[in-house]
């Protein structure tokens, strides 16, 4: 064991080591609370100014932190900053920022960022751990060179591995600490620092050879779940053209003990992960060996053209009535890209009501889960889901079913619905299940 790694799982045993979380978001402020939680020193770092404030504030925006939390955190040992300049000193360094797509290319940019931020304040003996979501290579190819930059080699003189995020926002059983968690580094003293530090952190930790290995483990989870979700939407279509439940089938194949895992249809698919992660590794296949990845470009179409079903089957049902979707008064129930979260990240359900609005529809949403001043795209009136707006609405398409919605008011008194979730299966309404 090398003296660097011997000090720094000392002070990670002790708790003395500085911890830097850089992205305080939905995978970067979990992270930071249960750190401070089991008694480290913590800098949440972020460089959206807004943020910041509200952390500094003891407010959430996060749906499973609490305000209590954070309120907590900040009494303890918690220190929320856009200043780089308090990352000066840290013992491990947690990079929890957002990768998109720009025009259909990873945008690697915001790792770029902080590993320049983190660069500048490395000191021998720390480490550096990326969390989001990229394609295999990205750890030892772009952010290792950054982090050398300033003369420090990896392995040798710090530390550097990659542990993908299993944050799964409003999952109320599985959370950070109880979700195995897949640990890597670039050799083993690296390993052993990542290993070292999650150990104080989770339940369990899953120990990979490499992190190639583990940015895979990332996207091999989310491409599993990308296509057979986009299974169950192409199958609902052509069910119900067959004259088939859809939801009878899959409740039905769900008993069987073995070789199948439910997945159940719905308006798309939403969330960062999800329409995003797939195509990263599709990208990067084709980009290093020429070959196209046919089975995620096949679930991005599908997926993709949910919420244009969604609104296709929209004008089926107001023509059924002899009313034309232009003037229309349609309430979209769920802006969230699924049930129990705040988080509207590439949300089926924007898409559906942009759709609406396009062809002259009077929409009006309701989450109440989702931030009123959330910057959502087109402006859409928020309303409560009282019965005054349900049985006003010419229409109304249940996006998203959150658990505490008033399910009975909308069988009694819709005039009309459009369940793209299967919700209200069990209920007597006017209209039909996706």
């Amino acid at each position: 064991m090398t003296p660097e790694l011997r000090r720094l799982r000392s002070r990670i045993e002790t708790r003395e080591a500085k911890v830097v979380v850089v992205g305080q978001g939905y995978v970067g402020l979990p992270v930071a609370m249960r750190a401070v939680e089991v008694g480290f020193p913590v800098v949440g770092y972020d460089v959206t100014p807004a943020r910041v404030d509200e952390l500094r504030a003891g407010r959430s925006y996060v749906g499973d932190v609490s305000d209590a939390q954070v309120a907590g955190a900040l009494e303890r040992s918690y220190l929320p900053s856009g200043d780089a300049s308090d990352l000066r000193g840290f013992d491990v360094a947690i990079i929890t920022v957002q990768t998109p797509l720009q025009e259909g290319m990873p945008d690697l940019s915001y790792i770029e960022s902080a590993g320049r931020d983190l660069a500048r304040c490395l000191s021998a003996g720390a480490l550096v751990v990326l969390e989001s979501t990229t394609y295999p290579g990205t750890t030892e190819e772009l952010l290792r060179p950054i982090l050398e930059s300033g003369g420090l080699r990896a392995e040798t003189d710090f530390f550097i591995g990659y542990s993908p995020e299993r944050i799964d926002p409003g999952n109320a059983t599985w959370s950070f600490v109880n979700t195995p968690k897949v640990v890597s580094g670039i050799g083993p003293s690296s390993r052993a620092a990542v290993e070292d530090f999650y150990s104080s952190l989770v339940d369990k930790i899953v120990p990979v050879a490499s992190p190639g290995e583990a940015e895979l483990v990332k996207l091999l989870e989310n491409t599993f779940r990308h296509v057979n979700i986009a299974l169950v939407n192409e199958l609902a279509m052509f069910a119900r053209d067959l004259g088939v439940d859809i939801w009878a089938a899959v409740d039905a194949a769900a008993t069987k003990p073995y070789g199948f895992m439910r997945f159940t249809p719905g308006p798309g698919a939403g969330g960062h992960c999800l329409p995003v992660d797939p195509s990263y590794l599709a990208w990067r296949v084709e980009r290093q060996l020429g070959h196209r990845f046919r089975f995620v470009e096949l679930a991005n179409e599908v997926n993709r053209g949910m919420p244009e079903y969604v609104v296709s089957r929209v004008i089926s049902l107001l023509n059924g009535e002899r009313r034309a979707v232009n003037g229309s008064r349609i309430l979209v129930i769920g802006l969230a890209y699924k049930a129990g979260t705040s988080d509207w990240r590439e949300s089926p359900a924007m898409t559906i009501a942009e759709q609406l609005l396009s062809l002259g529809a009077d929409v009006r949403a309701h989450d109440a889960h989702v931030p009123a001043d959330a910057r959502l795209g087109p402006p859409i009136p928020r309303v409560a889901c009282s019965v005054e707006e349900i049985a006003a609405a010419d229409l109304v398409v249940l996006c998203v079913d959150h658990p505490e919605l008033p399910y009975d008011d909308i069988a009694e008194h819709a005039r009309l619905v459009l369940d793209t979730r299967g919700r209200l299966r069990d209920f007597s309404i006017r209209g039909e299940t996706l």
